[in-house]
């Protein structure tokens, strides 16, 4: 059976795992801090925050402008979030509190339950969406310094 190569990151973010996790289950503001360069905002019908189950549309661009229908498959408030679409494949975000003030997040792009994973080895999914998590994270760490009196963040 072929699979698929999957991508991950961590990184310790300034702020509260709450304050993170709210971001996350706010499809409205995923282009704050996606690295791709493909999320450009969430469809109408888009539910204002996510929770187990809920599916949510989010126009893209790769190439050409598209839509994407997403299902929230893993949800533990506050800890983990995680969604996939018709392909299958997996994003995840995994928050661990270090303090009341910082988190370790983790990104994972797993294709491991991917319907297509020579299409994704194809396009090279996983060395791109590296790079893309990768870039989300210093996002989201800007954001998060962008929220703090002094903080130097997205808006710098």
């Amino acid at each position: 059976m072929l699979t698929a190569p999957s991508a991950e990151a961590s990184r310790l973010i300034p702020a509260a795992a709450a304050d993170i996790f709210e971001l996350l289950a706010t499809p409205r503001q995923h282009a704050l801090i996606d690295g791709s360069g493909q999320v450009r905002g969430a469809q109408d019908r888009t539910p204002e925050r996510l929770s187990a189950g809920a599916r949510f549309g989010m126009q893209m661009h790769w190439g050409l402008p598209y839509k994407i229908l997403n299902e929230v498959v893993e949800f533990e408030e506050g800890r983990r979030i995680a969604w996939r679409h018709f392909g299958g494949h997996v994003w995840r975000y995994v928050l661990e509190p270090v303090d009341a003030t910082s988190t370790r997040v983790t990104e994972q792009f797993d294709a491991r339950p991917s319907r297509s994973p020579l299409v994704l080895l194809l396009i090279r999914a996983a060395s791109r969406n590296q790079r893309a998590i990768e870039q989300t994270l210093i996002r989201l760490e800007g954001w998060a310094r962008d929220r703090t009196p002094g903080g130097a963040g997205l808006s710098s």
